[in-house]
């Protein structure tokens, strides 16, 4: 029986119950973290040897023997280029490789639409109007990124195979103050769905109305799988926009930031060459140039596409079961009562769950009070808006098993709480 079938009185006498084991649980004073999609420690544990890869005694050059404790190769060292097109499952030479963080590239991409211009085309910040396309739910650091510009940000439903395409596509070809739209394409962020092979190829036909518009395509979890026989494919974008006589139209971000570590990992763009030559003259006044030492450390511990596999097969057997706690238990008691639905992810970080609607906000306070943070309410949507106040996302990784089933038993029992006082409350109102 679902809660909203079950008598008054019994929902009633459910509340009182509920309220109880709540009570009980923040007598427990837990500190449990759930915020943010952070590697664990045993994740990280895994890369340390790539502490090792280099010494006092290493040859510190490039394949072509340039010196890489000198200035130089302003869009990285050959081998590194080779490692991050291999991630993207792309050309070397569409590559840029940056620091740490894919995050930063992004932010210098808006930062030179806005105050330079792309190919010549009047800055961003000289125009009446500037929008974004933001597939919800959505990455939160993405619209952190284009509200900080002051970007106006217009939501577009993403469904099981990608973003709402026809509305992507009338907008597009109709709106020139429509700039950009923001892509999480293989295991999104945070509903961990990937896009198919229609819905790229229709993101590579794109007719838009901006000459300067991109589409600003996130793979950060391109090599993210959870299940070695469940694995997401999708197309090389950069491909299919040549193919559609579009090669410019879009910019491909990627790292290693959840694949070794974190704060030091390496970063990629991958675009045409058009705009890589765009790019790089832009660089040569930003940067002397990224650090070439650890792009090297990155190419010697991971090697190549075979090597980053591996690697990723031992993260996936650490975080696998973490996932499928919380999704096992969300489906032992949580199923049938109608209380929200969640997702089951082949790949990614986040499993997202979808309360009814106007509790999301009272779930995420609840678990707040009981001692388990999360990302707050509204995050994976622009102007942190959910305007049905119902998707959460759930970080599983970062929580050791134990802290992670705690974790999972406040959050069921405030996703009851509040499920059960929303439907009284209409009660009263009637």
């Amino acid at each position: 029986m679902t809660y909203a079938e079950m008598p008054t009185k019994e929902l009633y006498e459910e509340k009182a119950r509920l309220e109880m084991q709540y009570r009980e649980l923040c007598a427990m004073d837990l500190k449990l973290d759930m915020s943010r999609g952070k590697p664990s420690t045993e994740q990280l544990d895994l890369s340390m040897p790539m502490m090792d890869e280099l010494s006092s005694k290493t040859p510190l050059k490039s394949r072509k023997g340039t010196d890489l404790r000198n200035y130089g190769i302003l869009d990285g060292i050959d081998e590194a280029k080779e490692l991050m097109a291999g991630m993207m499952g792309t050309k070397p030479e569409n590559v840029i490789v940056y620091g740490n963080a894919s995050l930063n590239i992004m932010f210098d991409s808006v930062c030179r639409g806005m105050i330079h211009g792309i190919f010549g085309h009047t800055p961003w910040c000289k125009l009446d109007k500037v929008k974004f396309l933001c597939p919800v739910p959505g990455y939160d650091r993405h619209f952190a990124i284009t509200e900080f510009f002051g970007i106006e940000m217009i939501n577009v439903p993403l469904n099981a195979d990608g973003p709402d395409m026809d509305m992507v596509e009338e907008l597009v070809s109709t709106d020139d103050s429509i700039k950009g739209i923001w892509c999480v394409p293989k295991y999104s962020n945070p509903t961990g769905i990937s896009y198919s092979d229609e819905t790229v190829k229709r993101f590579a036909a794109l007719k838009p109305a901006a000459p300067d518009f991109r589409i600003f395509w996130d793979n950060a979890y391109c090599v993210h799988h959870l299940y070695p026989d469940k694995k997401d494919e999708i197309l090389d974008i950069i491909d299919e926009c040549d193919k559609a006589g579009n090669p410019d139209m879009v910019y491909e971000y990627a790292s290693t930031s959840k694949v070794t570590f974190s704060g030091a990992g390496i970063s990629g763009l991958a675009t045409s060459p058009r705009n890589k030559e765009d790019i790089v003259s832009q660089l040569a006044i930003q940067t002397i140039g990224f650090d070439k030492i650890n792009q090297l450390r990155h190419v010697k511990f991971l090697k190549n596409m075979n090597g980053i596999e591996a690697h990723m097969a031992k993260q996936a057997e650490l975080i696998r079961p973490k996932f499928e706690l919380i999704e096992n238990r969300f489906e032992k008691e949580l199923g049938g009562l109608g209380a929200g639905s969640w997702t089951t992810p082949n790949g990614g970080y986040f499993i997202t769950y979808v309360a009814n609607r106007g509790c999301a906000k009272e779930i995420v306070a609840l678990a707040k009070e009981a001692g388990v943070v999360m990302t707050g309410a509204g995050a994976p949507f622009p102007y942190k808006k959910d305007p049905n106040d119902s998707v959460i996302r759930i970080a599983p990784t970062l929580p050791p098993m134990d802290e992670l089933n705690q974790a999972t038993t406040v959050f069921i029992t405030c996703v009851k709480l509040a499920t059960v006082n929303k439907l009284l409350q209409k009660v009263t109102e009637l």
